[in-house]
């Protein structure tokens, strides 16, 4: 039930999504109304997401946190589509904010199949392991797109914060070196869900301490790019124990 429910929200939301993208191009009238219908539709799958994750009971937390994931993947995906959309309206077809919003729908558009996905694995017990680690190889990868970007954070934190987040690294790297060795179906779901926010975290803290006013230049392109190569490093882990 919760499933048909799911599918026919999602497929309404990328109906919407195919309204941002032309309505780029049109009145603002038109525009605001995509975005209204895509901000309705969103609220309305994150509500049947949730009762999905809610119905698989409490003795199994962690594959209702890959849902809730999933549904957080969705959410600001359409938000970066929205913001995307504002930014291309009006522009000639071969202006930079026309390919930034064609990127946009094309994360969207990836994030809600992953979420499909999920849903679909969330049944079968044997494929949900393999499922959760490769939406977080998927989120994972689109971080660190976001990583790379030339945007500078809102805020700076200290090179101290950095340092302390990559304890999550090492600790979740243990976790998915022991899931690669058990093959339990429950320790491969906790590693991806513990390696999506260790990952997000650090390099939300790398790029925040690498723009610190008192860092040089030099410096922030060492950080960053150590930031990037411990990412990579870390999602070959991540593909060997899904390969085991």
């Amino acid at each position: 039930c919760y499933r048909e429910n799911i599918l026919k929200t999602a497929k309404a939301l990328v109906e919407d999504t195919k309204l941002l993208v032309s309505g780029a191009a049109s009145s603002q009238d038109k525009l605001a109304q995509a975005a209204q219908s895509s901000a309705n539709t969103i609220t309305q799958l994150a509500e049947v997401v949730k009762l999905g994750a809610a119905s698989l009971g409490s003795d199994d937390p962690e594959t209702q946190v890959v849902l809730i994931n999933a549904i957080k993947d969705v959410a600001k995906a359409l938000s970066d589509l929205i913001g995307a959309t504002k930014g291309a309206a009006s522009k000639p077809a071969d202006d930079p904010s026309m390919y930034q919003l064609k990127g946009a729908a094309k994360v969207m558009v990836t994030n809600v199949t992953s979420l499909l996905k999920t849903v679909k694995a969330v049944e079968d017990e044997a494929t949900r392991g393999t499922r959760a680690l490769e939406a977080t190889i998927e989120y994972i990868k689109q971080e660190l797109t976001v990583f790379q970007s030339s945007e500078v954070p809102e805020k700076t934190s200290s090179p101290e914060e950095s340092i302390r987040m990559t304890k999550g690294i090492t600790m979740a790297t243990a976790k998915a070196v022991a899931a690669g060795n058990s093959c339990r179906q429950e320790d491969v779901i906790a590693t991806a869900n513990l390696s999506r926010k260790a990952v997000a975290d650090m390099l939300t803290a790398c790029k925040q301490a690498s723009y610190h006013p008192d860092v040089s230049a030099e410096v922030r392109e060492r950080a960053l790019r150590f930031g990037t190569e411990c990412t990579l490093g870390y999602l070959e882990l991540l593909e060997h124990v899904l390969l085991v």
